[in-house]
């Protein structure tokens, strides 16, 4: 694994420079709309397939594509205007996988990247994977079997994403299961901390 740049972009509208305001307004207001307009379409599909069309296969393609058009987009245009990320995987010639991440560094100690941008960078990358990962026991429940394989991969597609950024964010060769734990133990020693103040 590679990470070309060492420097973070933020997750939910931190700044670089803490003693510049914060930036909050839209500074990329075309990519934050496909950014959303992609994923927000595929679901709407989904819930209103009955409606719009009584045909399986026509609502089927119509949210894989728009699916696919939603994964392109976030991983090759949003995440690089909106928060500075960008991942990919590269085949060498040994025939060895290696996950690039990257992130942009700030211009003269600038951050170029907005809160509001970040905001809705983050938010719409994790809230619609949630979404589809409760539409995957919606299916199964309901006994849409013939829609399970669209939800799965609906579901593949979004967590793929939100995978490749949250290891953009925290650092390409970092492990996200040692990051949690050590979350988790500074939540405990906070909890242990709060309850020995209180006696």
């Amino acid at each position: 694994m590679q990470r070309q740049d060492s420097q973070e972009a933020p997750l939910f509208g931190e700044d670089y420079d803490h003693n510049s305001p914060r930036k909050s307004r839209i500074k990329h207001p075309l990519a934050s709309f496909f950014h959303l307009f992609f994923r927000t379409s595929a679901i709407l599909i989904y819930l209103l397939c009955d409606v719009i069309s009584s045909r399986f296969i026509v609502s089927m393609v119509a949210i894989i594509l728009l699916l696919s058009c939603d994964f392109w987009t976030v991983k090759n245009v949003s995440g690089r205007l909106l928060v500075g990320l960008r991942w990919w995987n590269q085949v060498d010639k040994d025939g060895g996988s290696h996950w690039v991440f990257e992130s942009r560094k700030p211009t003269h100690g600038v951050n170029t990247t907005s809160s509001a941008d970040s905001r809705i960078f983050w938010l719409g990358l994790i809230v619609f994977p949630i979404l589809w990962f409760i539409l995957v026991f919606s299916a199964i429940f309901s006994f849409k079997i013939k829609w399970l394989v669209v939800v799965i991969m609906a579901m593949i597609l979004q967590w793929a994403n939100l995978y490749g950024y949250v290891r953009c964010k925290v650092g390409g060769k970092s492990s996200l299961r040692s990051m949690a734990k050590k979350y988790i133990g500074v939540q405990i020693l906070k909890q242990a901390m709060k309850k020995g103040e209180g006696q």
